[in-house]
């Protein structure tokens, strides 16, 4: 199926179903039920699982493939979204142009970083990396302010030129990015009993456009050129006594990798039209890595698998509270319901982070390849048992 083998074509499916079912699969719980919260099938959160998904699978295509670990692909995410803001600001608030001139630019910036970048390999090549991304953010909270209004961001006004558009609507406010009319912020409500279902069209965008990018991955993972890739992460020096130079495939890699973070920050904006420094920090560089790791470097649903954990530890988990502890320990004696709240309490809410560097440690650990691995190993499992089951079964039949 377009090209696919047949397990890649599997998965592919399966991604499929879950991205599309997600609003009801992110809801497992009744509304007004103390589990409600734990539910994150709301539209903010999903596009940030898909934009973020983007974002990782770009990353694990130079960092599964070639082993080159880079600190400063924030710089990407955060000049894709500055790229589809300005293109709000002075074209039109379709979001097809803006999301092309996002992966354009993002990947011209990446083409030059990685030019220079990638002339060194291993930890000089990190730090190199890290450099001109906190260079990237300091111009753009400080210099470059005509450009990226600083510290305050880039953010859509009434007196934009907008060529083709109207700067402002009929009722004086600021129009709403669209894909041909059709309004991102658009959403759409069923009620089925207790639970409550939001299908939002910013989000299926997105959704859409994470699968191209999903199945784009697989046929580079798949091609000659990934094989070289591999190669490259596997031996780069035996690659060289071939005859072979490693440096355009490494730097490809890196330019495309660079063109799927242009495209979550493309993304980005055009769900919310404002631009940010912070989006170019090192700490968002820092957050990919960690969700590439944790679901599985050089695995092909691993980046997505950990963006979507990372994402929902930071937008739910993080909302936990002592009032929600309480609840939860209410049907205890109050001596007891006190203290497992004060054990409990630096876990959660505010110290979430601590559970998430737990989890992480525990994986780097235990299953170095991600959650991917303990699925693989959970299969295996099952696998295994069920031959016993069939050996058992075979051996205690009558002979004839």
């Amino acid at each position: 199926m377009f090209g696919l083998e047949k397990n890649d074509s599997k998965l592919l499916l399966i991604v499929a179903v879950l991205v599309l079912l997600a609003p009801f699969i992110l809801n497992p719980f009744p509304e007004g039920s103390g589990l409600a919260q734990f539910n994150a099938g709301y539209p903010d959160l999903m596009q940030r699982f898909v934009i973020f998904g983007i974002f990782a699978i770009g990353f694990n295509i130079m960092f599964g493939l070639t082993g080159y670990l880079s600190f400063g692909h924030a710089a990407f995410l955060g000049v894709g979204s500055y790229s589809a803001v300005w293109m709000f600001k002075l074209l039109s608030m379709n979001i097809l142009p803006a999301i092309i001139l996002s992966v354009i630019i993002a990947g011209l910036f990446a083409l030059l970083i990685g030019y220079v970048s990638l002339r060194r390999s291993g930890i000089y090549f990190s730090i190199l990396t890290l450099a001109f991304a906190q260079m990237s953010f300091a111009l753009a909270y400080s210099v470059l302010t005509p450009l990226t209004n600083g510290e305050t961001g880039l953010q859509l006004t009434l007196d934009d030129p907008r060529v083709l558009g109207v700067s402002a609507t009929a009722d004086g406010s600021i129009p709403v990015t669209n894909l041909f009319g059709l309004e991102m912020r658009s959403t759409f409500q069923l009620n089925l009993g207790d639970w409550l279902f939001t299908f939002s069209a910013g989000y299926y965008v997105c959704a859409v456009v994470m699968l191209l990018a999903f199945y784009l991955s697989v046929r580079i993972f798949r091609s000659p050129f990934g094989m070289m890739l591999r190669a490259i992460k596997s031996n780069q020096q035996r690659l060289y006594y071939t005859g072979l130079n490693a440096r355009p495939y490494t730097l490809a890699a890196f330019v495309i990798s660079g063109m799927y973070a242009g495209l979550a920050g493309g993304l980005m904006a055009s769900m919310d039209p404002l631009a940010g420094a912070e989006r170019m920090q090192w700490t968002a560089s820092g957050e990919v890595v960690l969700m590439t790791i944790l679901g599985g470097a050089g695995t092909l649903i691993g980046p997505v698998l950990g963006a979507g954990m990372i994402k929902y530890f930071e937008n739910i988990f993080s909302k936990i509270n002592d009032n929600v502890l309480h609840g939860w320990f209410s049907f205890l004696p109050d001596g007891i319901e006190d203290f497992l709240v004060t054990i409990v309490h630096p876990f959660v809410g505010k110290g979430w982070h601590l559970t998430l560097g737990i989890i992480f440690m525990l994986v780097v650990i235990f299953l170095p390849g991600g959650l991917v691995e303990g699925g693989q190993r959970i299969g295996r499992l099952f696998k295994r048992k069920k031959a016993e089951d069939n050996d058992k079964s075979t051996s205690t039949e009558p002979a004839e």
